[in-house]
């Protein structure tokens, strides 16, 4: 499970971002062909997050379905799978979306002066 180490990335990312600071909420974008599976990020993220800056941090994951652009006709569509074809019969298909693992946005605790 590859997904653990990459939580533990996440939340150390995370955490040397803060600064110190509490963090109160962790977006992540997790693209369908991204080969990551988003419900094993969420089931390791709380205890990974245990005893660092991000700890009770609420996680918020927004999965991002494949797309592609064919490289013979131009068209735009879906690819559900590494493998799908454009609907003309090409199989040059520049990936535009699906294949990313961002950290969007995270909420911070205000400083207290």
């Amino acid at each position: 499970m590859h997904e653990l180490g990459i939580t533990q990335n996440i939340v150390a990312i995370v955490s040397e971002a803060a600064r110190g600071r509490r963090v109160r909420k962790v977006t992540l974008e997790i693209g369908a062909l991204s080969g990551v599976m988003p419900e094993a990020i969420a089931f390791c993220f709380d205890v990974v997050a245990a005893g660092t800056p991000v700890e009770g941090a609420a996680l918020d994951i927004r999965k991002v379905e494949g797309r592609g652009r064919c490289g013979t006709c131009g068209a735009e569509f879906a690819t559900p799978t590494l493998y799908t074809s454009c609907a003309c019969g090409s199989r040059r298909i520049e990936r535009i979306a699906g294949e990313e693992l961002l950290i969007k946005t995270m909420e911070l605790e205000e400083e207290v002066a």
